[in-house]
């Protein structure tokens, strides 16, 4: 049973992090353009898009990659010398960090300040013109942790 966690694990968070690359990926390069371009309904169906994600697969997916990345990173250290341990390590590390940490500190508290204000008022729309910008590059390094973290995963499978 052993020698099945670390591949397990190891194959979950490569597909974890591709999928939620996915994701992040459609939202910098398409969505957010396309809802920046609607002005207040482009708030409203973010605020919609907030208010869905949290009772969809994306959760589970996102917060179990998470705690498999990290716990791969934590095994890597325990493995150290071994092959794939170098990469298997900074991948879970560039996950947790980039992706993670990224949202709940950044991306996190800026889908709040949308959800509480008024899209159609004067401060909602000042707040949807910074928001579009600051949320995006954030979503623009969460898509590029999720990529890397998925690649090195997936090179730490090869090297096994």
């Amino acid at each position: 049973m052993r020698q099945f966690l670390t591949p397990g694990l190891l194959w979950f968070s490569a597909i974890g992090c591709g999928l939620m690359a996915g994701v992040y990926f459609a939202f910098s390069t398409f969505v957010m353009t396309s809802l920046a371009r609607l002005g207040p309904v482009g708030a409203t169906m973010m605020n919609a898009f907030i208010s869905d994600i949290g009772k969809s697969l994306f959760m589970p997916v996102f917060l179990l990659t998470t705690l498999t990345s990290a716990a791969l990173a934590v095994m890597a250290m325990f493995r150290w010398g071994q092959s794939g341990s170098v990469t298997m390590l900074v991948a879970g590390v560039l996950y947790v960090l980039g992706m993670f940490v990224v949202t709940i500190v950044f991306n996190q508290p800026l889908n709040e300040a949308l959800t509480a204000a008024d899209p159609a008022s004067t401060e909602g729309a000042a707040l949807w013109a910074r928001y579009v910008t600051e949320w995006t590059f954030w979503n623009h390094v969460r898509t590029i942790s999720s990529t890397v973290a998925c690649v090195l995963f997936i090179t730490a499978i090869a090297a096994r």
